[in-house]
Formats: C-alpha cells, sequence, structure tokens
C-alpha cells in the first residue's frame, strides 16, 4: 500500500543520511592530517531493472549512497624547514610500498628514515624510488630536489662529496581511475602500477595540509542531521497514518 512504499522510500533517505554523516565525520577528523583528500558524497538510485514495469521501477526499490569520488584540490602548502617534508606542488602522488608490499600513493610527504636508513612517511610505509623502497646512508645532510633527486654528503665527508643516490617515485594517473583504499592509501582502480611523470614537481622543507574545508563540513554535519530527522518524521508519520487507516476500517 501507499504507507508501505512511503516507508520504505524514508529508509532509504535515513540510511543514506547516516552513510553521508559517516563520510563527513571522516573528513573532520582528518582536518589535520597532512596531504588528506576529502571524500566527496553522491546520492544514487539503485532500482532494480528487472522489476520495471512499463519503464517504472518499483516503489519499494532502495536508494542508496555512495562515496565515489574524493576532493582533487590541493591543500595548503605549509612551510616547515625540515628536509625531509616534501609537498608535491600540484598534481601529482608520492609512490609508498603498503602493508602487503604493493605499490600505494600517497599525498603525505611528512619523510622519515627508521634505524636501518630506510625512509619511510609518517604512517609507516617505505617510501619508493624508481627501483623499490629507498635506503639513505649515513649522512650529514639529505637535500630533495624540486625533480625528486635524494643528495646526501656521506657522514665525515665535505659538500663537495655531494652525490645523487635515489630519486622519488612521483607518478600523476588521472583522478578518476584511483580509488581509496580503508588503509586511506590510493591504488589504480584496475590493479594496475601507475608510471613515473617526469613533470610532477616537488618543494622540500613542505607539507600539504587536509584538503578539507572544516566549516563546510560542520554546515553538512547539520544539514544531513536534519535531513535524517525529516525521514524519522516522516516513517513515524506514516506508521500512525495507517494506524488510523487501520482502525477506522475497523469501526464499519
Amino acid at each position: 500500500n501507499a504507507m508501505d512504499k512511503l516507508i520504505y522510500v524514508s529508509m532509504a533517505g535515513a540510511k543514506a543520511a547516516l552513510q553521508a554523516q559517516a563520510a563527513n565525520s571522516h573528513n573532520l577528523a582528518n582536518i589535520n592530517t597532512t596531504g588528506f583528500r576529502a571524500d566527496l558524497s553522491a546520492f544514487e538510485w539503485r532500482g532494480d531493472a528487472s522489476t520495471a514495469k512499463d519503464g517504472a521501477l518499483s516503489a519499494r526499490a532502495l536508494g542508496g549512497q555512495m562515496t565515489q569520488s574524493f576532493n582533487e584540490a590541493s591543500g595548503s602548502l605549509q612551510a616547515t624547514g625540515r628536509d625531509l617534508d616534501v609537498a608535491v606542488n600540484g598534481q601529482g602522488w608520492f609512490a609508498v610500498q603498503d602493508a602487503s608490499g604493493n605499490e600505494a600513493y600517497t599525498r603525505a610527504g611528512d619523510f622519515r628514515l627508521d634505524t636501518n636508513g630506510t625512509l619511510r612517511n609518517g604512517s609507516g610505509r617505505e617510501v619508493l624510488g624508481e627501483g623499490g623502497p629507498i635506503v639513505i646512508p649515513p649522512n650529514t645532510s639529505i637535500t630533495i630536489a624540486s625533480n625528486g633527486d635524494i643528495s646526501i654528503v656521506p657522514l665525515g665527508q665535505g659538500s663537495e662529496t655531494t652525490a645523487v643516490i635515489g630519486r622519488l617515485k612521483l607518478v600523476n594517473p588521472p583522478p578518476r581511475d584511483l580509488e581509496r583504499g580503508s588503509d586511506g592509501l590510493f591504488r589504480l582502480r584496475a590493479g594496475d602500477i601507475a608510471p613515473s611523470d617526469p613533470t610532477v614537481q616537488v618543494v622540500s622543507g613542505t607539507l600539504e595540509a587536509s584538503n578539507v574545508n572544516g566549516a563546510q563540513a560542520i554546515v553538512n554535519m547539520i544539514e544531513l542531521s536534519r535531513q535524517f530527522e525529516l525521514q524519522m518524521r516522516t516513517i513515524k508519520w506514516a506508521e500512525e497514518n495507517s494506524r488510523s487507516s487501520g482502525s477506522l476500517l475497523n469501526t464499519r
């Protein structure tokens, strides 16, 4: 009946609002995360075409909400003066090794050296160069050039012995081909490995801030909360109306 259909539609709307709120909360939680890309939420109607009649989908076909993409805009660049802090200038990504040993991509350039001299980012992922994980020998200074070249002055040597010991792998696949994993790293949807892109430039002594707009995220939170409350009121109204209709029928 009509009330039954209304409840299904409102239930779908409430579920979608909750899912969108979860994505928005995730953005807010990462407002201070280096290089974070905000989730973008979009509503999608998930009607079952197999049940369509005369081109119309069933009124009980649930709608759904999916986080389909991410905000491609760069975050602001913040100078730190630290040699191992690096930011991509414009479009592009750093390549790192995930927990499974596979290649993945990130905008977080908060690098550091572990006890073995392996270059890692702030999440502990090994940073990849053109030939695999980058290991830096003992040194007195490190410099990362705009093209990703890593130069050092070997420990106990003078500046005249400066040598390039590796290059960051920098990639720039189309954003539509990337998806975020549960670990926060990005990968190509097809499971391929992105080739190095020599046009990607980096800035040393700098970190990229999250691109989350805090004020907008707060506004979204309020709007989504109101949408959820509206859907719940509609479900309650449908229930009360159905009960009233039943009472009228029983009195006849």
